[in-house]
């Protein structure tokens, strides 16, 4: 899928009201793959992760990203693997640090979820630290990490 979706997210600091312009991207071709390594090289679960293998994954998933207040620099970054048919595994979900706790990561996580090609297959992800995240699009938690969505 190659859609942009333009969307603004409102948010309050301290007593005014901030509205968070970003743009949801489908399609790794509509994203640098150095700036999803660069995003990838701040995770717990990725720093490691070479280029090559991170090339291979973006070729062989689904890719989304995030584009907060009208910037060419890729803020979020999601893939997706999937047979269409009975599940989903969402991975690689990150927000850059200095946009994080701005609504960025609940919004490409509702993105993805809702889009017709996985809105009624079992979805699958695993976490260590983002439980409350996840639980507001139905996921829930199984033995500690791995999180299920069933499906519909």
């Amino acid at each position: 899928m190659l859609l942009t979706h333009d969307m603004k997210k409102n948010r309050r600091t301290e007593g005014e009201q901030v509205t968070m312009n970003y743009r949801i991207v489908d399609g790794s071709d509509k994203m640098k793959t150095e700036d999803i390594a660069r995003l990838l090289k701040m995770t717990y679960w990725a720093d490691k992760r070479p280029a090559e293998t991170i090339e291979k994954s973006i070729r062989n998933s689904s890719c989304y990203g995030i584009y907060a207040d009208g910037s060419d620099r890729l803020t979020g970054f999601a893939r997706v693997i999937s047979d269409y048919a009975t599940s989903y595994y969402l991975c690689d979900v990150i927000i850059d640090p200095e946009f994080q706790h701005q609504g960025l990561g609940t919004a490409l996580v509702s993105h993805v979820v809702s889009l017709p090609e996985y809105s009624k297959l079992r979805g699958f992800l695993i976490t260590r630290d983002a439980h409350d995240l996840y639980r507001k699009f139905g996921f829930e938690v199984v033995n500690g990490r791995v999180m299920v969505k069933s499906p519909g």
